[in-house]
């Protein structure tokens, strides 16, 4: 979300203490009232959402669950479903951190949302829901904080005036209403756990990392919680993992070292026990990194985005359920944390760059995950937040809002913006604004300037109907323990103790190997679940089953699979290959193949399907007709016992 506040970093640097603002965001912009309708217009105004019909909700239109095809997010008949979204926020919190929580003038905008849904004080629940559709979002993004869960506390009935019905209830009930409600009338939900308390985001408040003031245990319980809670509604499509992942005064998030702040694990396991503890039918939404370093002229700061996925992407133990997001305003900028004055950088903002410039960083930092298809990492990428002021004057900033809904349009791409709901009077940036007698106004009336270009994103051509099926590839990474994404080996249990274990989500197979650095490649090209039905398995630990005169990889240590077995997974202690881990085929599999050597270069099919799974390390792949079945090693004097070789057969 964008910042109201000037926000403080503070780092040690030759022993003083350097204090740098974080990005203020549109503060004059949002404080400024916008200009009033006469009381005829309003009155016109009012007329005409009293007659006029809402738009058709869309409930019919479309089928949950949701699931991913590619780029691509579809429902349950395969149909595309383009996530049209905005943020309803407020349950996330409002208190900007400092002066009484209890006056008005120091929450975000002066808005005091007392922990819920922003406009339940101004606006019946039914009007809110009619006036989302005129603006034709088909989904909401519907923050939360950590804390609304667990508070117990009834809201005042002057956070409900408006909805006499939710009187008495706390936040968390009054949030399962608006869910409900959203639902009810089509839209897709999907929950986002924005803040660990209920204080305005996003610098350095204590919301900085999912574990900061709590453990990842809680946070990830919390997720099993929520993912519960709304299994019995079917158009909660989505779970949002965590918002903004950002540095706090004297760490950096990061993405896969394996320790406390590593992003990349928390958010890894916490998908894996949403979808099998908590609601196996929800998409999951993974942000990049928002923010790393210092903003100070020669120190390292940059705002990495999506980027580290290109190396290490998420595998997930539903291949088809992961989503990436990231969020892009224009007052930041790829290594500009947004400060204005004390801790502003020298480096461009995302609207101090030209329309070219800024399609190319979009591209770099984000869109090339959905771009870039048949790879490890090719996923849907939905821009979660972004926005700007209607009261903006600023050529640069209307211009880059021009130019970033242009490239949405012609990138058909996924977007939620920020935020739907405001005051009249107070947050500018709002799509829709109500005064406090519930009058709307914003961006469906004359004189928005905003209307314009969101008007082309919403009309722009875009992919409909159904999605054809694409090739899933998935990596699969042991740098710091096991990852096991097949549930039938999962209730296997420990299948190799005391090694670290990959295997391939069910439906997959394994189809490439790193020779260092134990990363896997695992696919369902040419053969959509071979694997026959049962849980069935083989782990080969020896060389049992290479056949008399089958030695396809001479003088090497053979772990070969049974016949019309296929490799499912892997484990190794250190950099020596342990076990192979082996799956019955539904049908005959192929008996005649070819060694692929990869322990001096890389040895994969010319069209390099599944991308770079080994960044740094040479690897083999079979092609995609082929399953692999066997690995080869060695453990003689200077060699490490990591995977040599794949023995390759044709799939029937």
């Amino acid at each position: 979300m964008p910042i109201r506040r000037s926000l403080r970093y503070l780092t040690g640097l030759a022993a003083t203490l350097a204090l740098l603002a974080t990005a203020p965001g549109p503060v004059a912009a949002a404080q400024r009232p916008a200009a009033q309708q006469p009381a005829a217009q309003q009155s016109a105004e009012a007329a005409t959402r009293a007659t006029a019909p809402a738009a058709t909700p869309a409930a019919d239109t479309w089928q949950p669950p949701l699931s991913t095809r590619g780029r691509y997010i579809v429902d349950a008949k395969g149909d595309r479903f383009r996530l049209k979204s905005a943020n309803w926020d407020g349950a996330q919190g409002s208190w900007t951190g400092s002066g009484s929580i209890d006056d008005p003038a120091n929450h975000h905008a002066g808005q005091n949302s007392h922990g819920i849904p922003l406009g339940l004080d101004r606006v019946p629940l039914p009007t809110l829901l009619a006036d989302f559709h005129r603006l034709g979002i088909n989904s909401i993004r519907l923050p939360f904080s950590n804390e609304m869960i667990h508070a117990t506390a009834t809201v005042p009935d002057s956070a409900v005036a408006a909805n006499p019905q939710l009187r008495g209830k706390t936040p968390l009930q009054i949030f399962d209403a608006v869910v409900s409600a959203l639902g009810r009338d089509g839209f897709a939900v999907i929950l986002n756990n924005h803040t660990n308390t209920t204080r305005w985001c996003c610098g350095v408040d204590g919301n900085e990392r999912w574990n900061s003031g709590q453990t990842t245990q809680r946070w990830m319980d919390d997720w099993v919680f929520m993912a519960r809670r709304y299994a019995d509604e079917p158009r909660v499509v989505g779970a949002d993992l965590y918002n903004e992942v950002r540095r706090d005064i004297l760490d950096d998030p990061n993405w896969g070292l394996g320790d406390a702040h590593d992003w990349y694990t928390a958010a890894q396991q916490a998908a894996d026990r949403i979808l099998t503890d908590g609601n196996p039918d929800l998409l999951i939404v993974i942000e990049g990194i928002n923010w790393t370093g210092i903003p100070v002229d020669g120190l390292p700061h940059e705002r990495p985005a999506l980027a580290p996925a290109r190396t290490l992407s998420h595998t997930l133990v539903n291949a088809h359920k992961l989503v990436y997001s990231a969020h892009f305003y224009g007052y930041t900028g790829p290594r500009h944390s947004g400060a204005t004055g004390v801790g502003e950088t020298h480096d461009p903002r995302y609207q101090d760059l030209s329309r070219d410039e800024l399609r190319k960083v979009l591209t770099d930092q984000a869109f090339f995950v959905a771009e870039d298809t048949g790879r490890h990492y090719t996923a849907p990428v939905w821009i979660s937040e972004f926005g700007i002021g209607s009261a903006e004057t600023g050529a640069r900033p209307r211009a880059w809002f021009t130019n970033i809904t242009d490239y949405f349009a012609d990138h058909d791409a996924d977007f939620a913006y920020w935020p739907l709901v405001g005051w009249e009077g107070s947050d500018d940036w709002a799509l829709l604004r109500y005064d406090s007698a519930g009058h709307r106004t914003g961006i469906l009336d004359q004189g928005d300037w905003r209307a314009t270009p969101w008007q082309r994103l919403m009309t722009a051509p875009e992919h409909t109907g159904t999605v054809d099926p694409v090739p899933a590839w998935r990596m699969l990474a042991t740098d710091h323990g096991d990852q096991v994404q097949s549930l039938i080996e999962r209730a296997h249990g420990d299948w190799d103790p005391g090694a670290y274990k990959a295997a391939c989500p069910d439906g997959l197979r394994l189809i490439g190997l790193g020779h260092t650095a134990g990363r896997g490649l695992c696919t369902d090209a040419g053969a959509e679940d071979p694997r026959a039905p049962g849980t069935a398995h083989t782990v080969v630990t020896d060389e049992r089953y290479v056949p008399a005169g089958g030695d396809w990889a001479s003088g090497y240590t053979k772990f070969q699979c049974p016949s019309d077995n296929f490799l499912i997974g892997y484990s190794r202690r250190g950099g020596r290959v342990s076990a192979a881990l082996c799956a019955p085929a539904r049908t005959p599999l192929g008996t005649t193949g070819r060694t692929v050597w990869f322990d001096r270069s890389d040895n994969r099919p010319a069209d390099a399907a599944g991308g770079d799974f080994a960044h740094g390390a040479y690897k083999g792949q079979c092609a995609a007709d082929e399953y692999a079945a066997g690995i080869a090693f060695t453990t003689r004097v200077g060699s490490s016992g990591s995977p040599d070789a794949l023995l390759c057969r044709r799939l029937s």
